[in-house]
């Protein structure tokens, strides 16, 4: 011991720097810096004005394209059902001018022929309706599907992502994600696009009908149509950007909303309830103007475009008996001839068609706008940078042969070893020890404004090293860097004398064991939640953890003991029972380091004995980083580090810094606490 603290002091004091708190530490920052309160993770950001963003329609359509087997037979259903409508309409004149015009200028009533055709035309009209059937069908399951595969796509990509991306992002807004903007997709999917491609096919058998009737009266119809696209233009264009301002201001009202729920104590013990309800209705009354708007325009479409619809039949109808009454010459695409009143109700039913599929495309347009502003923040997420991780050595299971040397093994061993490639194929293998050191370490959450600075420090294998210090003062900071959550701008980190950015990252972390101040436990039972620190763990070693955390006691009296389920928050059990099972945790996969963030801060008294009783067990044979506001839990530490502002100012044992009557000596002959 002695010349551990000996070692371990031998650092000088570093120059004092100014202050930055971080998001983990309580302060009044941490919320702004998560995106809390009015969530500045939304607020800020630029209100895109774009019609319709293509390159995100692009990225769905690939996902679609991933059922091309069922996309295709469900085209060739509305192909089907396309054809039906045109052929109903071309039936039509047909029927006048083949069945009834003849009898009716006979004056008999000839009912088998006509007959006959009708029966033909249900059997056309049946199967234009199971093809329509079908397509719909086939639609609806695959955006089911297509919305499973965009949410694993999300969450997996979402488990790469660095600290940094959770610490700015407010976790509503990130649940949006998941289901509001998830939802606007499985309109687009299941009845936006099947309806465009039917309208597209639709537009094209129809006009080219109506060309075979009557060139004339199909540049009539094309005047109207003309006209109804630039009014969908216009309309489209300002319904689409209060479209995507809408799904951004239900992310920041969600976001809020989550917070709101999670702090609803602190709210109530602060008497904050009226401010809370002014800022929720701020927001609230925001997302109403947005959606306000943007439903206002996309309603405005439907009415304009349906009475443009009936000015155009009804000129329509005059112009087609005008060329009926005067027997002017009808051009077509097989010649000129004479336009018969079958042939105007038959194009009349065409020219319906043509302009109800041209509105619906209208209709259409801001759904996708909608939809693909939903997709642009889903897929926001899938692109965000992912944790980058370009180390390349492993930890390994180990065996020590007679030499010393060690072997990789594959059956479980009490000892883990470094596996370090040489360049040429082969690897040589350093024993993890856990050997952590920091050599003039600078970091700075935000460019200019330093967290740490010429931090230099050590901690031998078996050390204790305790940090202290206000909130803020980086304690919790070090501790990061460690785990590699956030990487350093200048200086060193070292673990075994291997430097921590060669180490892959998820190595480094299953050395390394974490009991958290905020304990965050999973719904499921008391086993499951302790074997999430090594999964293939057996009962019996679960167990085992359990009493050496001091846990296993309460355990045995829950109704049922280790398969008793608790809840996501352990709201069913006291804060030392949540505290027990997070050291059980961190005990089962028995890392050689250990990190203990201020594990007692938010227990009583008594509680904290039992867990302290833990944690000493917990913490022999390792080495450890403690930070604590009490003494109890620092006093017989190796070395104690006294942080303030970034910069070590103080370090040796307890009785030293009582002797050295500073910073140390103030704090705990100031208080109990190191506040």
């Amino acid at each position: 011991m002695a010349e551990n603290e000996k070692r371990a002091m031998s650092n000088e004091p570093l120059p004092h720097v100014s202050s930055h708190k971080h998001p983990n530490e309580k302060n009044a920052d941490a919320t702004r810096q998560r995106g809390g309160g009015m969530g500045p993770g939304m607020r800020g950001m630029r209100i895109p004005g774009q019609k319709m963003d293509f390159t995100v329609l692009k990225r769905v359509l690939r996902y679609l394209l991933r059922y091309k087997g069922r996309v295709l037979a469900a085209i060739i259903c509305i192909i089907i059902n396309a054809l039906v409508g045109v052929i109903a309409a071309m039936a039509l004149g047909t029927m006048i001018d083949k069945y009834i015009a003849p009898m009716a200028a006979k004056g008999v009533f000839e009912g088998g022929p006509l007959l006959r055709y009708i029966a033909k035309l249900a059997l056309i009209f049946l199967t234009g309706i199971a093809a329509s059937f079908t397509s719909s069908r086939i639609f609806a399951v695959m955006a089911q599907s297509i919305q499973r595969d965009i949410r694993n796509d999300m969450f997996s990509h979402m488990q790469t992502l660095p600290i940094r991306y959770f610490d700015t992002n407010t976790y509503g807004d990130v649940m949006s994600h998941y289901t509001n903007d998830i939802d606007t997709l499985r309109q687009l999917l299941s009845q936006t696009i099947p309806n465009l491609v039917s309208t597209l096919i639709t537009i094209l058998s129809t006009f080219v009908s109506m060309l075979i009737q009557s060139v004339w009266m199909t540049l009539f119809v094309l005047v109207f149509v003309f006209l109804m696209m630039q009014l969908t233009v216009r309309i489209a264009g300002r319904s689409g950007k209060n479209f995507v301002a809408q799904q951004q201001k239900i992310g920041q009202l969600n976001g809020f909303v989550e917070e709101m729920i999670s702090g609803q104590r602190v709210v109530k013990v602060f008497n904050h309830e009226p401010e809370v309800t002014e800022e929720f209705l701020k927001n609230n009354e925001e997302l109403f103007h947005a959606s306000r708007r943007a439903n206002a325009f996309a309603s405005m479409m439907g009415p304009v475009m349906m009475n443009l619809g009936h000015l155009q039949y009804v000129l329509l109808a005059v112009f087609g008996a005008i060329l009926v009454s005067f027997k002017l010459p009808n051009l077509t695409l097989t010649g000129m001839s004479l336009l018969t009143l079958g042939t105007v109700v038959s194009f009349l039913q065409l020219s319906r068609t043509f302009t109800q599929t041209v509105n619906n495309v209208a209709q259409q347009t801001n759904a996708i706008v909608m939809a693909t502003a939903g997709a642009k923040r889903v897929f926001d997420l899938v692109d965000e940078e992912p944790e980058v991780d370009e180390g390349t050595v492993t930890l390994v299971n180990a065996k020590e042969n007679a030499d010393g040397t060690l072997t990789e093994c594959e059956e479980k061993t009490h000892i883990w070893a470094w596996k370090v490639p040489k360049g040429d194929g082969t690897f040589f293998y350093i024993k993890l020890e856990g050997d952590v050191r920091l050599s003039h370490v600078d970091f700075s959450y935000v460019e200019d404004k330093p967290v740490l600075k010429d931090i230099t420090l050590y901690a031998e294998p078996g050390q204790k090293v305790a940090f202290v210090g206000s909130t803020g003062a980086g304690k919790t900071t070090i501790t990061n860097l460690i785990n590699r959550f956030y990487d350093i701008q200048q200086g060193d980190i070292t673990y075994d004398g291997i430097p921590v950015r060669d180490i892959k990252k998820n190595a480094l972390r299953k050395s390394l064991g974490m009991v958290l101040q905020d304990v965050n436990l999973f719904t499921g039972t008391i086993r499951e939640n302790i074997r999430y620190g090594k999964l293939d763990a057996t009962d019996a070693e679960v167990e085992e953890a359990a009493k050496l955390a001091n846990a296993h006691d309460f355990i045995t009296r829950l109704p049922d003991g280790y398969d008793t389920v608790i809840d996501g928050s352990g709201s069913n059990l006291s804060q030392g029972q949540r505290q027990l099972l997070s050291i059980a945790r961190a005990a089962i996969e028995d890392p050689p380091v250990m990190i203990l963030d201020e594990a007692t801060s938010s227990i009583d008294t008594r509680t904290e004995a039992l867990v302290q009783h833990g944690m000493d067990k917990l913490m022999q044979n390792r080495t450890v980083f403690v930070i604590a506001h009490r003494l109890s839990t620092v006093q017989n530490s190796d070395v104690i580090m006294v942080l303030e502002h970034g910069v070590i100012i103080e370090r040796g044992t307890h009785e030293q810094l009582i002797e050295q009557r500073g910073k140390y000596y103030q704090l705990y002959t100031g208080a109990f606490e190191l506040e």
